[in-house]
């Protein structure tokens, strides 16, 4: 397994990852995210590959007051190997380099699965309300 920076040429297969891992929603165009992402903080998008296939990727963002995951993938066939776990430690790595203090992250409510994941690797409930304002529709 090798964790590199994501390239434009990336930009289908890690769609397609995204939709086999079920993290494509509705009110989320899965392409402005990427070209968000690169276009304001490249360095924190990070694709893992096996034998030069995309098989997980993510997103990592720092305010300057916490660090944020989003789009934590690992493609269905290769889950519970080690892959989410690979690339959330280097998203820690990044964020500590940067001098962040916490990470934080969302899960949608009912997914269970991730919950378990991110709990597996010391993660915990904060208990606190996420609220958001939609400020540009992506659909």
């Amino acid at each position: 397994m090798e964790i590199r920076s994501f390239s434009e040429a990336d930009t289908d297969v890690v769609v397609e990852l995204w939709r086999a891992a079920g993290l494509l929603h509705p009110n989320n165009d899965a392409h402005r995210d990427i070209n968000r992402k690169t276009s304001d903080s490249p360095w924190g998008f990070l694709v893992l590959t096996e034998n030069d296939e995309i098989i997980g990727s993510v997103m990592v963002g720092y305010d300057g007051h916490r660090g944020w995951i989003n789009y934590l993938a690992c493609h269905p066939d290769h889950q519970r190997k080690g892959v989410g776990t690979a690339l959330m430690t280097r998203a820690r790595e990044l964020l500590l380099d940067r001098g962040c203090p916490k990470i934080n992250l969302q899960v949608r409510s009912g997914n269970d699965v991730a919950i378990h994941f991110y709990e597996s690797i010391g993660y915990s409930d904060d208990s606190v309300t996420s609220l958001g304002l939609r400020l540009i529709p992506d659909n």
